[in-house]
């Protein structure tokens, strides 16, 4: 009945909290005093108000001044009693409207509301009850009932004030908790694309140097023009894969916009790089002069992840390299090689670098196709919108 919070009979009152149910007991005792003063001073008292009903309101004032220590453990419970009892005491009246007040302040407006329409029907009983000698019962009534209607109003503000102060600290810290998340997930994509670049870059340059270590492991016998030759190739990509990982590195020190980016023109050095490592590759046209920065790196990192792919799984094969588009149509990557010339180790999987490839191409907004062709050999194929 009283819709108490669990816990909420157990919970110690504080400091202020004496303060003011000590500050509301006085009032009410003080009230009740008061109305008593009131009536012993009439001389018709015992005409206008009998004898047992006198006795009876001033035991139930002294009830009231009591349920003012309990109105915290029953918010609702207590001041529907004071309320009840106000339907034939004047004494009980003060602390019936300070119960109006608490529960308007500490409840739903559904459940003051109630409250406050039973008070307003104990007031119309207690004219009837106790009709005072010349005084209009319904000036007597509106009387009453503005007291309660402005007790229950400002209560009503003072809820609707904590409400909105509370929605606002609410609001406060969600959007503090949000601003985090964001913080988070940026942290978390920055950190996925140092492993991306990582895994590119890296991927690449490392990839001739197994190759060409490979190379002079097994054929030990071989020309020493070829030991010397695979041996340059070793040195030079050892020697710019430290370059290539101080410069990813430097993204966790450096805006990213102030490191060396590769773009769509640097797919034909790319490939002559490859050409020089001994691979047989061959590029259909030039990349557009006019395609945007973020789109021709994107580009190039799609070209560099197919040359290692077909370096590690197709060892000997031709790889056709194609890039083309226009601002209409989008750009178009794609990477064919051949059969193996050989069978690659069993150990070496396909699919990781596939999947942070598509990764990529999904993030630019495209979509990215691959498979095996009808000659054996692997095809990938990206198209990426132009941005606007």
């Amino acid at each position: 009945m009283d819709g108490s919070a669990p816990g909420a009979a157990l919970r110690r009152r504080g400091p202020r909290e004496w303060w003011v149910d000590t500050c509301l007991f006085l009032f009410a005792l003080l009230w009740g005093l008061v109305m008593s003063a009131i009536r012993l001073d009439q001389e018709d008292v015992p005409t206008v108000v009998p004898g047992w009903l006198f006795n009876l309101d001033q035991l139930t004032g002294v009830v009231g001044c009591a349920l003012v220590w309990l109105r915290r453990r029953h918010p609702v419970g207590v001041p529907v009693i004071l309320v009840v009892l106000s339907s034939y005491s004047e004494t009980v009246a003060g602390v019936m409207l300070v119960g109006l007040f608490a529960v308007a302040v500490h409840r739903p407006p559904r459940t003051s509301l109630l409250v406050f329409g039973l008070s307003l029907l104990a007031a119309v009983v207690y004219v009837v009850v106790r009709p005072e000698p010349g005084q209009p019962p319904f000036l007597l009534l509106c009387f009453g009932a503005a007291l309660q209607g402005a007790a229950f109003a400002w209560g009503l503000a003072v809820h609707h004030r904590r409400r909105l102060v509370l929605s606002l600290r609410e609001r406060a810290e969600r959007a503090e908790a949000e601003a985090w998340l964001r913080a988070e997930r940026a942290q978390r994509r920055a950190r996925d694309e140092i492993a991306r670049e990582i895994h590119d870059v890296l991927g690449h340059r490392l990839s001739l140097l197994s190759v060409h270590a490979g190379a002079l492991e097994y054929r030990p016998d071989a020309p020493a023009e070829d030991i010397s030759r695979a041996a340059g190739v070793i040195r030079e990509n050892a020697h710019q894969a430290l370059q290539d990982l101080r410069e990813v590195i430097g993204v966790l020190r450096a805006p990213v916009g102030g490191l060396p980016q590769p773009t769509a023109e640097s797919i034909e050095e790319l490939v002559e790089e490859s050409r020089r490592a001994g691979m047989e590759v061959g590029l259909r046209g030039r990349p557009p002069r006019e395609v945007p920065e973020r789109l021709g790196r994107t580009a190039y990192r799609i070209v560099q992840e197919a040359l290692t792919n077909a370096r590690k799984h197709a060892p000997g094969s031709r790889v056709e390299v194609g890039v083309a588009g226009t601002p209409r149509t989008g750009l178009t990557v794609e990477v064919v090689n051949t059969a193996p010339a050989t069978v690659p180790d069993p150990g070496d999987g396909r699919g990781q670098g596939l999947i942070g490839l598509a990764e990529r191409v999904r993030l630019a907004g495209g979509d990215l196709s691959h498979g095996p062709t009808a000659q054996g050999g692997w095809k990938i194929t990206a198209r990426l919108p132009w941005p606007s």
